[in-house]
């Protein structure tokens, strides 16, 4: 007999999890944390992933996947989402880091090209830049993934 999809099924269904890599002496389990919707997390999701990058050997993707992780912080902040938001760091392979924030909103990001005296709309091209078009966006049936993918040993 079926039932409703609660999110909390739905959100356990999604959940990433890490996938063993050929390299043993980095540690593979991924790292990730439930935040409100508000400015300030984005500072605990850069935390998160330069803890993890620094115990993974990566340092050289820091800056680069902190800067990602601001971007989707503050894309999720914008969606007015009054849950929590998941914040989710992982090695996808032993040659490739993912950078993942799970919303509550449905709304699919849209690369945009912003005017050249324009503030605004530059952030998902921003990633786009950094991962050489390694990103995207899943919907699911109570919000959305958007993730971004670093390459290991890959200068930006």
């Amino acid at each position: 007999m079926s039932r409703p999809v609660e999110e909390k099924d739905a959100m356990d269904a999604c959940r990433l999890e890490a996938r063993p890599v050929d390299q043993p002496d980095r540690a593979a389990k991924p790292a990730s944390a439930r935040l409100p919707y508000l400015p300030e997390s984005a500072s605990v999701a850069r935390r998160l992933v330069r803890e993890k990058l620094s115990e993974w050997g990566l340092p050289d993707l820091i800056d680069a996947a902190e800067l990602i992780v601001s971007e989707l912080v503050a894309n999720a902040v914008k969606t007015g989402c009054l849950t929590r938001m998941t914040v989710t760091v992982r090695l996808v392979t032993d040659r490739t880091v993912r950078v993942a924030v799970r919303d509550g909103s449905r709304v699919m990001p849209t690369l945009l090209v912003a005017g050249v005296d324009e503030e605004r709309h530059r952030g998902l091209a921003l990633i786009h830049e950094l991962t050489q078009g390694r990103w995207g966006a899943a919907g699911e049936a109570f919000g959305k993934v958007v993730h971004a993918d670093l390459v290991v040993g890959r200068r930006a």
